[in-house]
């Protein structure tokens, strides 16, 4: 079973936006056993539409549109679609009551023509209701072929492939089982894992495929099991995944589709009963967004600060001056200042402290670029490490916080 997702949108391919809904709906068809087989974006211009459509029904059996289906005369996808199929526009009294009722309810202006106009759809198409907008979605079989089309909105896109094309996906068509396991690690690169693993990967039965995922100070190991049994699927799955775990187990802190290192932080404080707090330089700022993007952090995460001057760490923090000249802004002395200040700052029981040299520039350290020390202060104590890890800006970012988190984990383990 084969999919195809079209992106439209001169906004996509100028860069100006980035495409999160195609791996919204990769990842979302694939839990139900269908597989992308090409993802296309293309610009808001008929003939471009028109071609796409052509291509990709002789590749997939079924094609997703997201995009086009504004209010403006840009938007063009739904007239498209029907010139495709040989359709007419036609005026469907569900969608312009909701429609009237969004307005009404939401909107402050008032509804107009080109408003109403949202709730013409092919008439060939079965309206697929958005809950959360104006534009509906539209299935239209044809040739034993589904096309859907969708507003591009990413929150708009994301209701209606849960509430409406999912659904109908799974009981319209006869699917494989695809299951993904993918364990989270931490502290060795791609290349020593699969040389620690070699053997137990060359093991693996034909129906799983082993996917090295390697991300700023971490790398994902993604199982994928493919067959007609769920059962015999998933115990091979965990008995693979339990030989990992003898010969890679001291780098695995968890598995995605459970938790991630940031949620698995916060559950073990919550059972602790501890709390956490932040003093950011070099990460400015990203170690803390990422505790508050997981619901529920407040339950264990007190708060932060990004003293990314010098002058800010003295005057917010109050780390001692004579500390910072004797050692330098960017030493282990002053990264543990911070993270013992914070500490006190928010009476916090554990706090993380960053201080280094992202570049491009050597900035108020004299420390070459790519040095970082990342401090934890526990309720007994505060320790730090020393890192050097590359001359690109981004990367040393991304690698400090992504350490900032094994140390922490590896302390309250």
């Amino acid at each position: 079973m084969l999919a195809e997702i079209i992106t439209i949108g001169d906004e996509i391919l100028i860069g100006q936006i980035i495409d999160s809904n195609s791996a919204f709906i990769g990842k979302e068809l694939n839990k139900i056993g269908v597989d992308v087989y090409q993802i296309t974006s293309i610009s808001d211009d008929k003939q471009h539409i028109l071609d796409a459509l052509k291509e990709a029904r002789q590749r997939a059996d079924i094609v997703i549109i997201t995009g086009g289906l504004g209010p403006t005369k840009d938007d063009i996808t739904k007239h498209t679609i029907c010139e495709y199929f040989n359709d007419t526009l036609v005026q469907d009294k569900k969608v312009l009551k909701h429609i009237e009722e969004l307005f009404a309810k939401y909107i402050s202006t008032p509804i107009s023509n080109v408003n109403r106009q949202q709730a013409l759809v092919p008439s060939k198409s079965t309206v697929l209701m958005n809950q959360y907008g104006t534009a509906p979605g539209m299935w239209i079989e044809d040739k034993n072929q589904v096309f859907i089309s969708m507003p591009g909105v990413p929150y708009e896109m994301k209701g209606l492939m849960k509430n409406e094309v999912l659904p109908r996906l799974q009981k319209r068509f006869d699917r494989p089982f695809i299951i993904h396991k993918t364990v989270l690690t931490y502290g060795l690169g791609e290349s020593a894992i699969a040389e620690r693993i070699e053997d137990w990967e060359n093991s693996l039965p034909p129906f799983v495929k082993l996917a090295y995922l390697p991300n700023l100070g971490r790398v994902r190991l993604r199982l994928s099991a493919r067959g007609n049994h769920k059962t015999l699927l998933e115990d091979t799955l965990n008995n693979k995944i339990e030989e990992l775990q003898k010969i890679i187990g001291e780098i695995i802190v968890g598995f995605e589709e459970d938790e991630t290192i940031e949620s698995r932080i916060g559950n073990l404080l919550v059972n602790a009963g501890k709390t956490l707090s932040v003093a950011e330089s070099c990460t400015g700022g990203r170690i803390a967004q990422s505790f508050t993007a997981n619901a529920g952090a407040s339950a264990y995460f007190i708060g932060g600060v990004v003293t990314y001057a010098t002058k800010s760490k003295i005057d917010v923090l109050g780390v001692d001056p004579e500390t910072i000249k004797k050692h330098t802004v960017t030493s282990a002395e002053v990264a543990e200042a911070m993270a013992v200040k914070s500490k006190e700052k928010f009476k916090s029981d554990y706090a993380i402290g960053t201080t280094g040299n992202a570049g491009p520039t050597k900035g108020d350290g004299d420390v070459e670029v790519g040095t970082v020390f990342i401090a934890i202060a526990t309720p007994k104590t505060v320790f730090s490490k020393k890192y050097v890890f590359s001359n690109l800006r981004e990367r040393t970012i991304g690698k400090a916080v992504s350490k900032a988190f094994e140390l922490l984990l590896n302390e309250l383990l």
